[in-house]
């Protein structure tokens, strides 16, 4: 019973975020002809273009994909995103009566860009798909060999192009923004905003920092043997993981205790665990 209920809300979000892309398109991409890559960008071109609904132009031409990924990886492993396909070409047609927002081909490439990596990101966070240029180049990177990055890079490059021939190169070039926005904002959802710092203290003082860490701050920190690529000796690092507000703090403490210390810090996009995040499933 509890897969089934896991099960079904994993669907209920792939519905939550393709309403989501759905609106996107209605609201900012199609009505100011912005083809932000991938099949959805060419129903984009095809709607202006052939007056063919987008939701159609997305169903079927990601319909001969998902049968050759069939054949290749199996159904199991194209079901959610045949099911995420489906369902966006439906919402797409559904949901045609939302208004028009703007017609700021700028704030239409933004928005719609930013609308668009939510539904996504949703999408990817409930272990969805809805096919299009990533399905292909898989498929690519399976029969071919070709790298699946080139590959999704190249598709996505063609329907701008496409889009710039068929409307004009400022349109393409709005189109890009929008595909940039998208890659951001799901990555920022995937990943989190951070607000940590992961930092490597290298230092000849290791047990006075660490000391201090665990009882001035109360943080954890991890001790880690290296060797120096010069010199060849032995060397101990600190990495431990705090705020943003505690880096101050911390700084303050390495240069008491070593001012010859080697100190890296870095973005933790995301952390789990006590004194953090916690962990999920």
């Amino acid at each position: 019973m509890n897969r089934f209920l896991k099960l079904l809300c994993e669907y209920v979000g792939i519905l939550a975020g393709v309403a989501i892309m759905a609106a996107a398109f209605n609201m900012f991409l199609v009505p100011n002809q912005i083809a932000a890559g991938g099949i959805s960008g060419l129903g984009v071109v095809f709607y202006h273009l052939l007056r063919i609904p987008v939701g159609v132009t997305i169903f079927f031409l990601n319909l001969p994909l998902f049968i050759i990924a069939a054949r290749y990886y199996g159904f199991r492993f194209i079901a959610r995103g045949l099911f995420g396909t489906v369902a966006l070409s439906v919402a797409v047609e559904l949901l045609l009566s939302l208004p028009v927002l703007t017609h700021d081909l700028l704030l239409a490439s933004l928005y719609g860009g930013i609308l668009m990596g939510i539904g996504i990101a949703v999408v990817f966070r409930f272990n969805g798909s809805t096919g299009g240029t990533v399905l292909a180049a898989q498929i690519l990177n399976k029969v071919f060999g070709f790298s699946t990055g080139q590959s999704l890079l190249a598709a996505d490059f063609l329907v701008v192009a496409l889009a710039g021939i068929v409307f004009n190169p400022e349109l393409a070039m709005y189109a890009l923004i929008s595909i940039f926005v998208t890659g951001r904002v799901i990555d920022l959802i995937q990943e989190g905003v951070s607000n940590s710092k992961a930092v490597l203290i290298i230092t000849e003082k290791t047990g006075p920092i660490v000391e201090r860490v665990l009882r001035e701050m109360e943080r954890g920190a991890t001790v880690l043997s290296g060797k120096g690529a010069f010199t060849g000796s032995p060397r101990e690092m600190v990495l431990t993981v705090v705020s943003q507000s505690e880096v101050p703090r911390l700084k303050q403490i390495v240069h008491e205790e070593d001012e010859k210390a080697f100190v890296i810090l870095g973005n933790a996009h995301e952390v789990l665990g006590e004194g953090f995040s916690p962990a999920t499933k």
